[in-house]
């Protein structure tokens, strides 16, 4: 009965955002680029650079415009000033189909290593 009456409670309660600012993608001439988690760089992947988190860590990225995705953290980064994070080309799209932008604001919601992420394949 206890459990059911927190998850009753913490159910209502919002979660606040890790990060909240602006993202941007970012994609690299060749495949054989290593990200800094040593693998290769792929932009068909949900994956995103953050200077925070541990690699493999998922988070949620919720964007102004309602739309979202789940990304895993391979990468560190970004390195401009005012930006929570660099998204793959595949990650952007879900958050701003047509690439409109190529920055945008978003929330980011810490998940952890074990939340599943969605395969594009």
């Amino acid at each position: 009965m206890i459990e059911l009456i927190a998850l009753v409670l913490f159910s209502q309660q919002p979660i606040p955002a890790m990060i909240e600012g602006k993202a941007s993608y970012y994609t690299v001439a060749s495949s054989s680029a290593l990200t800094a988690s040593g693998e290769h760089f792929r932009d068909d992947e949900l994956t995103c650079a953050m200077n925070t988190g541990e690699f493999g860590d998922r988070v949620l990225f919720v964007a102004d415009n309602g739309r979202s995705v789940v990304c895993r953290i391979n990468d560190r980064g970004p390195f401009v000033k005012n930006r929570v994070a660099d998204l793959s080309r595949a990650a952007m799209r879900q958050l701003d189909p047509g690439l409109r932008r190529g920055v945008i604001h978003v929330r980011v919601y810490p998940l952890g290593p074990g939340s599943p992420v969605p395969s594009l394949n």
